[in-house]
């Protein structure tokens, strides 16, 4: 019968139960609002880049024809910049929001 030595420098182990510490399961919520909100950027590039279908150019012939086409091409780019630029500005405030909440919710050593 040989037992561990106990070691002289510190107190003596003591046994615990099995833990019965349940720790909460983790939604991984903020994944899906941020998902959704790709999502619905995504759909929004696409209708509104789809937009363009020169209605207001009818009845036009020749250069005004070609000159309202285009207009309206560059007037859809612009638009799909813009929503390019704010789908940026969104993930950039979602990203600090997040780092925000990781850091106040981290243990404390």
């Amino acid at each position: 019968m040989s037992t561990a030595p106990t070691p002289a420098w510190g107190p003596p182990e003591e046994e615990h139960p099995p833990s019965t510490d349940v720790r909460k399961k983790h939604h991984r919520i903020f994944l899906w609002v941020f998902l959704a909100v790709q999502a619905l950027f995504l759909v929004w590039i696409i209708t509104g880049a789809n937009s363009n279908d020169h209605a207001s150019c009818e009845g036009m012939v020749g250069d005004a024809l070609t000159t309202c086409q285009n207009a309206g091409d560059v007037g859809t780019a612009v638009g799909v910049g813009l929503i390019i630029a704010l789908w940026v500005a969104v993930d950039i405030i979602l990203g600090i929001t997040y780092g925000v909440y990781r850091l106040a919710r981290r243990q404390r050593a």
